[in-house]
């Protein structure tokens, strides 16, 4: 529902809120959307590490009324232009999908979301620094945000270094902690709340159409969302929606 509602903040007019079993039985698709944003949250609780039984589910589902795989519907609406936003959860599950950082085209995983270094869950406000040279869709003409992030398993980890070589080269390294007093990348905890390497906090496809990140900006739409809301002069509206905007702006100059 808070997803849902920065989609809304965001410009969007039609905003369905779609569970995994309307797709398995067929009375939803995702043919008829422009975007799919996959929220965060707690998939089975994470009990088997973070989205990963869900990504088998949509690996090896096959739709009741029709019998044709459940999976074939995701990379049908990637083929066909549309936007993907992956926050948390759906950022894991992104990943576990091979869906992102899709180098070369290729769907399968290259990276994943591990427990972070402090080995506990963290529940905290941090800095982000975006990248000007990224294609990333969702970010364009965001500079510096500040998000909650609310995870256990949120440290980026590459299979190895050339697929975080490939990341930098190609610019899809989206989002980055920061030190807020020098606005440069940080290991440095709690800046870097889990430890990823190159301090990702989000990453994006080749086109910049797909985008998975671990900070919530759904989480900071109003000035009331900020943890100084009552002591600091902050905009009525928060950091959030211009994401969800941006992937407006975009769907509208590019239907």
């Amino acid at each position: 529902m808070e997803t849902a509602h920065a989609c809304r903040l965001g410009g969007f007019d039609t905003v369905d809120i779609v569970t995994l079993w309307e797709l398995v039985n067929g009375d939803a698709s995702l043919d008829p959307y422009d975007i799919l944003c996959l929220p965060g949250g707690f998939l089975d609780g994470d009990d088997l590490g973070s989205a990963k039984a869900q990504a088998n589910r949509l690996l090896h589902t096959v739709v009741k009324k029709t019998g044709v795989p459940l999976f074939s519907q995701f990379t049908s609406f990637i083929k066909n232009g549309r936007l993907m936003l992956g926050i948390c959860n759906g950022f894991q599950l992104m990943v576990k999908l091979g869906l992102l950082p899709s180098l070369s085209g290729v769907v399968s995983q290259q990276v994943t979301l591990t427990n972070n270094d402090s080995g506990r869950f963290e529940d905290r406000w941090v800095w982000l620094k975006a990248n000007p040279a990224s294609r990333c869709v969702f970010t364009k003409g965001t500079d510096v945000l500040y998000l909650p992030v609310r995870h256990g398993e949120g440290k980026f980890v590459a299979s190895d270094t050339e697929v975080l070589d490939e990341l930098r080269r190609q610019n899809q390294i989206v989002l980055s902690y920061i030190d807020p007093d020098t606005q440069k990348t940080t290991m440095k905890y709690p800046d870097n709340p889990n430890g990823s390497q190159l301090s990702i906090a989000g990453i994006c496809d080749p086109t910049g159409r797909l985008f998975g990140l671990m900070p919530h900006p759904e989480a900071y739409s109003h000035r009331t969302n900020h943890p100084r809301w009552t002591r600091e002069q902050l905009p009525e509206e928060g950091m959030g929606p211009q994401l969800f905007r941006n992937a407006r702006d975009y769907i509208i100059n590019n239907s």
